[in-house]
């Protein structure tokens, strides 16, 4: 059994950064795609980010790419968020997801298992 737990979420003004975190229990973290979504309230969850199980190869939004970074440590079954130049618009519950795959996919219907979510609010 596979489990996320985010962390990292908060309130920040608009321009403000912050760093997400999703640490994954399971020895095989490693050998797991990871990616981070976020749902806006009324909206369909949305993809963000995703990360190759080596971490050698990342995809963005294309409106979020230069301001979202993703990244993962793997000798701590951990990956990353870091948010800049965060916008009203990026208010949302943040989501990691873990893929048996060794693509690094955008289709959450490609995503095997999921955290319970971080709440990003940023004021204007």
């Amino acid at each position: 059994q596979v489990q996320l737990v985010e962390s990292g979420g908060g309130l920040v003004q608009a321009g403000g950064s912050l760093r997400l975190s999703c640490a994954v229990s399971g020895r095989t973290f490693s050998s797991y795609a990871m990616g981070w979504f976020r749902q806006a309230p009324g909206k369909e969850r949305e993809f963000v980010a995703a990360i190759r199980w080596s971490g050698g190869s990342t995809a963005y939004a294309g409106s979020l790419k230069g301001r979202f970074t993703i990244s993962r440590d793997n000798a701590k079954n951990t990956v990353y968020l870091q948010m800049n130049s965060l916008k009203p618009e990026d208010t949302a519950v943040y989501y990691c997801a873990a893929a048996r795959t060794t693509t690094y996919p955008s289709n959450r219907g490609e995503y095997d298992y999921w955290g319970q979510g971080t709440q990003v609010t940023v004021s204007s």
